[in-house]
């Protein structure tokens, strides 16, 4: 299976549509960085260890907050996404701040291959929330991944948990956990929404919305599916070894209705609901 670029396009068009709306209800970010605030969450911080110095590529990295974040941990910073829109907020967000990164536009396959035909090494691939329902082909991803890192260069990801994907805004079961072999697209017609408002409106209900009110994108969009077997296999046939895989009963951001707040911006399920997997976490290492 080879990855799906006319998809891949279609996305990209979605996701440069909602980014500005994604960004107007977060106000000054730029200050909130030069003032120490920091958008690595535990779970990323505790997979990714000491990255002081090392190049540190952040895959699918949308507007670049996390670049950031990387590059206050001492890292040498570059991300890579496929949104016109992210990019060119994130080379702003860097301007802004001061911090230097280095930003690509990009489908990840076609950066991934160019990358490794050349000579540039990575010491750590990262990508987190919401990156690999976006990948639809995982093998070559992996392998991808495997060609831009170093020898005993590390893989991590941190993503939202397939368990919890099965379930609609309800907590009913919905969809597939996996398709168990190469994963056809599910589409949304209505496009990438604006999960930062309704998050916001989640955790604050009672306060006015800033920004963009009421967006409706008008492009769809193409998501696909992959279980936590799917993933781990294609790191390990890419040649990569496993070092941790990670389940959290808990996410760190709330894109359904009623979930139950808890301490450090943390979210679980309802009453009601019984504990699940709703992130996950990987880091793998390349042989030496």
């Amino acid at each position: 299976m080879a990855p799906d670029r006319i998809l891949h396009e279609e996305n990209r068009r979605s996701w440069n549509a909602a980014t500005d709306a994604h960004n107007s209800h977060k106000g000054d970010q730029a200050r909130r960085y030069r003032e120490g605030g920091q958008a690595l969450h535990p779970e990323e911080r505790e997979l990714l260890g000491d990255i002081r110095d090392l190049a540190v590529v952040h895959l699918q990295c949308n507007s670049g907050q996390d670049i950031l974040g990387l590059a206050q941990l001492g890292a040498h910073v570059t991300g890579v996404d496929i949104s016109d829109t992210a990019i060119e907020f994130a080379r702003r967000l860097s301007d802004e701040t001061g911090v230097p990164a280095t930003f690509h536009r990009a489908d990840v396959y076609d950066w991934l291959e160019e990358t490794a035909r050349g000579d540039q090494r990575f010491d750590v691939a990262f990508c987190s929330y919401g990156a690999i329902c976006w990948l639809s082909d995982l093998a070559t991803w992996a392998r991808g991944i495997a060609g831009v890192l170093k020898p005993g260069g590390r893989f991590v990801v941190v993503d939202f948990h397939p368990v919890w994907l099965m379930l609609d805004d309800d907590w009913m079961l919905k969809f597939p956990y996996s398709h168990f072999g190469p994963s056809q697209p599910t589409t949304f017609p209505d496009g990438i929404g604006d999960y930062v408002a309704m998050q916001m409106k989640i955790t604050d209900p009672d306060k006015p919305l800033p920004g963009v009110q009421d967006f409706q994108n008008p492009y769809p969009v193409h998501e696909f599916i992959w279980g936590i077997g799917d993933i781990v296999t294609a790191l390990l046939d890419a040649g990569l070894v496993l070092t941790a895989l990670r389940e959290y009963p808990y996410t760190n951001s709330a894109h359904f209705p009623a979930m139950n707040i808890l301490a450090e911006g943390r979210f679980a399920p309802p009453e009601g609901v019984p504990p699940i997997p709703l992130m996950y976490g990987i880091a793998a290492r390349k042989g030496l």
